[in-house]
């Protein structure tokens, strides 16, 4: 029982795959995380590749020219997603056999969770300027009650990435730095998703009556749709290597232009299936179905998505200053995945067309004192879905960013920042059909409504 055939296999880790990139996370879209720096999140990120914050290490490298003290700087933001499904479903859709879905909602699927970030900066003499950074890019985690009605399509996602960035920074001018960072990400996945053992045993054996279908309730064949349920899990790691260019002017007093590009990163997973039928114990009495259902390896390619910033800031006065941010991120990579085995064989490609997705958001900085600075922000962040592909480990939609943040100068050497932002997302259209010769005989629509809170406070200290 170690060998699947391909077509199952190809199944399976395109299960995997869809899972790992679609995490359900909420702070941004896709399964982009923004939380490098709770001083950006006060502004809904206006401004991100501009000023003098420690997170630029992993944002805009050239902007670290800008610091001129060591700095040493750990944010940590709070997200909390909810969402709530409403719809169905049915087992053998489009045929006279096809019967509801049983099983409630799911629960919310997302779970408040902390995404962390740790810069250095260490300005070396009076043009270079060098930095590292510890933090998580994309990912996070939906878990579903087990038994709801989209069972067979997902129970739990969970993507973790951690990078370590390493940055320099240039300053050519008083007015112009450049800036290069190197990034080390590691990726791990673990998916699992609900299997109607019951369903393909009555679908794919010979008919007992040419008249009455084995799937048929008055069929004497004793396997039945969502009788004998059981489980798989997916899970993949890997590591990948990309890189970061940064550019930042000062054109007058006033204003400030930020660049910024971040490649995309390849990933290879590698890992392995594990099922569970421990409620269809006919399955290993039949050698061509314990092979179909063996655990085994397997893998599939990647791709965290290119993403590109500019940002500005103009200060009206002294200690009024408007920021606007455009970042566009590169999700099209994903129009389709390859799936291959583990000796490198192509099995089959995932589907996802995927779009290219903008964030537009602008914000407002004031310094009402030595000691505090308030600063807010509102933003229109896209979703790279769309209602033909999209699935419940990413029920995902377009959405509205509202945050208000503050920086206190507690002294010279420390100070400590705070925001809190709120996600308003637009209704998601799950409508997904079987595919029965994928072993998925289950159909799916519905709407998911959701929305998010993020809290998040940050220490940074200058020696």
């Amino acid at each position: 029982m170690r060998n699947p055939p391909r077509r199952l296999r190809g199944q399976v880790l395109a299960i995997a795959l869809l899972g790992a990139l679609a995490a359900g996370q909420a702070g941004a879209s896709g399964f982009q995380l923004r939380e490098q720096s709770v001083r950006n999140l006060g502004a809904s990120n206006a401004g991100s590749s501009v000023g003098a914050d420690a997170s630029h290490v992993s944002l805009n490298p050239a902007a670290m020219a800008n610091i001129t003290e060591r700095t040493f700087k750990v944010d940590a933001t709070v997200i909390d997603l909810n969402a709530e499904f409403a719809g169905g479903g049915s087992v053998l859709a489009g045929t006279p056999l096809a019967t509801p879905l049983t099983g409630g909602n799911g629960g919310d699927p997302g779970d408040a969770t902390v995404v962390p970030n740790v810069s250095v900066v260490l300005p070396v003499g009076e043009q270079l300027v060098l930095g590292a950074s510890i933090g998580a890019p994309f990912g996070l985690k939906t878990e579903y009650a087990p038994g709801w009605v989209g069972r067979y399509r997902a129970l739990t996602s969970d993507l973790k990435t951690v990078d370590l960035t390493l940055s320099a920074a240039y300053k050519a001018s008083d007015r112009v730095s450049l800036g290069v960072g190197l990034v080390y990400e590691r990726a791990e996945a673990l998916l699992s998703k609900a299997v109607d053992f019951g369903a393909i045993a009555c679908a794919t054996s010979p008919a007992a009556s040419s008249t009455i279908p084995n799937c048929h309730p008055a069929s004497p064949f004793p396997f039945k749709p969502q009788r004998h349920d059981g489980s798989i899990a997916v899970t993949g790691d890997d590591t990948a290597f990309g890189f970061l260019l940064g550019a930042h002017f000062t054109p007058t007093d006033q204003l400030q232009v930020g660049l910024s590009y971040r490649s995309e990163l390849k990933h290879s997973l590698e890992g392995s299936v594990d099922f569970d039928a421990l409620n269809a114990p006919f399955i290993g009495l039949n050698p061509v179905t314990a092979a179909r259902f063996a655990d085994g390896p397997g893998g599939a390619e990647l791709t965290t998505p290119a993403i590109f910033t500019a940002s500005v800031s103009y200060g009206f006065t002294e200690s009024l200053r408007v920021m606007a941010d455009w970042q566009r991120t590169g999700w099209s990579s994903l129009e389709s995945v390859e799936i291959r085995r583990a000796d490198g064989t192509l099995i089959g490609e995932e589907p996802f067309a995927w779009r290219d997705t903008d964030l537009v958001s602008v914000g407002l900085e004031f310094d009402a004192s030595e000691a505090f600075t308030l600063r807010g922000g509102i933003g229109r962040d896209e979703s790279p879905t769309n209602d033909a592909t999209r699935t419940p480990r990413l029920p995902d939609s377009d959405r509205m960013l509202y945050s208000v943040g503050l920086t206190w100068n507690v002294s010279p050497h420390v100070s400590i920042d705070a925001a809190y932002q709120r996600i308003t997302i637009d209704d998601a259209r799950i409508n997904l059909q079987p595919d029965p010769a994928g072993g998925d005989f289950a159909s799916l629509d519905g709407r998911y409504t959701g929305d998010a809170d993020l809290i998040g406070v940050s220490m940074s200290y200058r020696f």
